[in-house]
């Protein structure tokens, strides 16, 4: 297992990446005793014969090896805490991960250091690609669009050091804000 759900996002989120996905969003949210996660993207997509497979460990389309433990230990970890894991893809069209994890549950995960795999996801886009981020917790939002960020720094890059550790920063502070200092 991972450690972090937040692992899980990046790893999810990377295949997006290499999938050719031009727009990401990640949403997070805790309402009641629910805490989902959501990963969509506009990337190449899955038809049904792989997507019936995707959270077996030795489906993969990796050449380095033979096994991809993101999907399935993500639907493992969702399970085991009493939530639910769903993957809906179509070829051209993309691919969305729900997950659902019940926050009371002793074998939930822990979301971890969310605003660090924000702020590597978002030093490793490439050219075009666009990364949202919603944060909701208990009636209170955050979002962040790399594209509106990108314009606003104009001509600064947004994968400069200063400007990922400023966001970083801002996105740990928001969070805290939002979730009432709640650790999730």
């Amino acid at each position: 297992m991972l450690r972090e759900l937040s692992l899980n996002i990046l790893d999810i989120v990377e295949n997006s990446v290499k999938a050719g996905a031009k727009n990401i969003r990640i949403e997070v949210s805790a309402k009641g005793n629910d805490l989902k996660i959501v990963i969509a993207d506009d990337g190449c997509g899955m038809d049904e014969e792989f997507l019936s497979r995707v959270t077996d460990p030795f489906t993969t389309t990796r050449t380095t090896r033979k096994v991809g433990m993101g999907l399935p230990l993500l639907k493992m970890e969702a399970e085991m805490s009493g939530g639910m894991f769903d993957i809906t893809s179509a070829p051209g069209k993309g691919t969305t991960v729900k997950s659902t994890f019940k926050i009371d549950n002793i074998d939930r995960p822990p979301l971890g250091d969310i605003s660090s795999t924000i702020i590597s996801l978002i030093a490793d886009l490439n050219e075009g690609q666009e990364l949202v981020f919603k944060f909701e917790a208990f009636g209170n939002e955050f979002s962040l669009d790399t594209s509106q960020i990108k314009r606003e720094l104009d001509p600064v890059r947004i994968d400069e050091p200063t400007v990922l550790v400023y966001l970083k920063d801002m996105i740990k502070e928001n969070i805290i804000t939002e979730n009432g200092g709640v650790s999730l």
